[in-house]
């Protein structure tokens, strides 16, 4: 008897085509000939992410991707973690990775005995890794990835003395779990790899610190790897809120689930409200101490929490005897037809040259020269910049507050002697990760506070802010990150516990994006994060918190 057939209509070539109930991916990309830039590593079907070995049972829309796309540099750089997981048990099987944090372009990592003590990664060794990462590329061993038992992967892991894996999987709410094996080192992570160790073939492991970064290519066309950069500021910044972590008690999302099941959530809030109070108060010290600043500069990218940590300074700025006053540098947007235009045709708002930076450093170094000025005001529906005879001046105790994207960029504020300004860096660097080898980038913490602040308060669905991210982050990358180095100081505006204060809000807002959208995946696999959270307790979180200004009860108006 013929077999059933389905009709799967693929995107890539405009096709609908007839296969047998079963047919995988890989089948159907062979027989229609799929050719893209770099190798194929998945597909969307029904805007839903899965591997090339995925069976089809039912009719299906499918569009493939390959390694060039954010899904695929995704598996990429998932795929190289494992292979340093599997190099490092080949070369040093008492040693474990953890997968810190992203940082010059790179993974940090760290080693760990089994008993979770930190372990000094020496040259010789990372070299050895390293070395054995390449042989394993260039053997090209599949890598593999099986359904078991989630009470069995427990086990597993518990018999290769990873900890952090055990009681995530005893718990976890369902039956089946997907394992991934490269020559019987078997490992888990929270989405897909690629097929095989052959798929890549660009990487680096250097010596870094105490641990090593594991670099991976920065420009998927020409598959390199840019050259280094040192970022000094931003690791002791993430190394400091690492160790309130650990104070905490919380370094995997395990932990911060063991803290809500034993009722010790509220502690964790204040302790960790409070750790960033004193922070932002030191800050404010700091600025005192210098005494010649007039003029404090805080810039980050979007949903960061620059807001907020603008004015929690100021009261903490008060309090150190200062007269903070906050400057919009929207005021000093130049008229609409002076805009600059992007590469589509756009206005570019984004764009330094978007603001009459020329203007705001003449009139700060007026004012601190105790001259009186009339500000400027934005009226954002005729596009113009208006003086509608609202003056300002300062005193010897003045300090002018200025919050936005370029507030870093040194051309912005060229005029003002260097010992007169004081920049702060805000990023939420989220210093928690599911387990040791799958991180959290700090990106999916920006977008889900951004998914909520937009629901809330513009009226923007997940699937409009989704859609927008993108765009967000070039602006980011081309405005923010190159200078974030220029910081006097950084401050992390991530909070240990807000993840799981975030999956409250977050998923009925992700769960109305329709299936038939492109932003279908994106919030797919955001959901499928969130899973590993229990809701965390919000009755307790201040209304000065960070996480106010995305949520609701903020005692300071935006």
């Amino acid at each position: 008897m013929e077999s059933k057939k389905l009709d799967i209509y693929c995107l890539n070539t405009n096709v609908t085509k007839q296969y047998p109930v079963g047919t995988s991916l890989r089948e159907i990309a062979d027989d229609q000939n799929i050719k893209l830039n770099k190798p194929l590593v998945g597909a969307f079907v029904n805007n839903k992410v899965k591997e090339l070995d995925y069976a089809v049972f039912k009719p299906k829309v499918v569009q493939f991707f390959d390694l060039e796309s954010v899904e695929g540099q995704r598996m990429y750089n998932r795929s190289l973690c494992m292979l340093l997981a599997k190099a490092l048990n080949d070369v040093e099987p008492e040693l474990r990775v953890v997968v810190d944090h992203s940082i010059s372009k790179g993974f940090y990592c760290e080693l760990v005995t089994k008993e979770g003590k930190e372990f000094k990664a020496t040259e010789d060794l990372v070299l050895k890794i390293r070395g054995r990462m390449q042989m394993l590329v260039d053997v090209n061993l599949p890598i593999d990835r099986k359904e078991i038992l989630s009470s069995k992967a427990a086990d597993i892991f518990e018999s290769q003395g990873l900890g952090d894996r055990v009681e995530m999987f005893k718990h976890r709410p369902r039956f089946f779990s997907s394992i991934y094996s490269i020559d019987g080192f078997q490992d888990y992570y929270t989405s897909y790899l690629v097929p095989s160790t052959n798929y890549l073939t660009v990487f680096d492991l250097i010596p870094y610190y105490d641990g090593m970064l594991l670099r991976f290519p920065t420009d998927f066309k020409t598959m390199t790897i840019a050259p280094l950069e040192k970022q000094d500021k931003l690791f002791e910044v993430f190394r400091e809120y690492k160790s309130w972590s650990k104070l905490l008690g919380i370094s995997t999302v395990d932990s911060l689930n063991k803290a809500v099941a034993t009722g010790e959530a509220g502690d964790i809030i204040k302790v960790a409200e409070a750790l960033q109070e004193k922070k932002i108060a030191q800050i404010a010290d700091r600025i005192k101490q210098a005494g010649n600043v007039k003029l404090v500069l805080i810039a980050g990218p979007s949903s960061s929490g620059k807001t907020t940590t603008s004015k929690r300074l100021c009261v903490q700025l008060r309090v150190a005897g200062m007269k903070p006053v906050q400057i919009s540098l929207d005021n000093y947007f130049v008229d609409r037809e002076k805009t600059p235009r992007d590469e589509s045709g756009e206005y570019d708002f984004e764009a330094l040259e978007a603001l009459d930076y020329q203007q705001f450093n003449k009139d700060i170094l007026d004012m601190m020269d105790g001259k009186r000025v009339e500000m400027p005001v934005f009226n954002f529906q005729t596009g113009k910049r208006e003086y509608r005879g609202e003056f300002m001046t300062a005193d010897e105790d003045t300090v002018f507050v200025v919050e936005g994207i370029h507030g870093l960029n040194p051309t912005l504020s060229e005029m003002i002697p260097a010992d007169r300004k004081f920049k702060i860096y805000v990023s939420a660097l989220t210093p928690i990760g599911v387990d040791y080898h799958n991180r959290i980038p700090t990106t999916d913490n920006r977008l889900l506070r951004r998914i909520i602040r937009d629901f809330r308060y513009r009226h923007y669905s997940a699937e409009e802010t989704i859609k927008r991210w993108p765009g967000v982050r070039r602006g980011e990358d081309r405005n923010i990150f190159p200078f974030q180095e220029e910081a006097d100081i950084m401050f992390s505006s991530a909070l240990p516990y807000e993840l799981g204060v975030i999956k409250k809000y977050a998923e009925p807002i992700l769960r109305g994006v329709s299936e038939r959208a492109p932003e279908y995946a994106e919030a797919q696999r955001l959901i499928k994060f969130l899973s590993y959270f229990k809701e965390f307790p919000d009755d307790e979180i201040p209304p000065t918190s960070i996480l106010r200004e995305f949520l609701t009860g903020s005692s300071f108006h935006y």
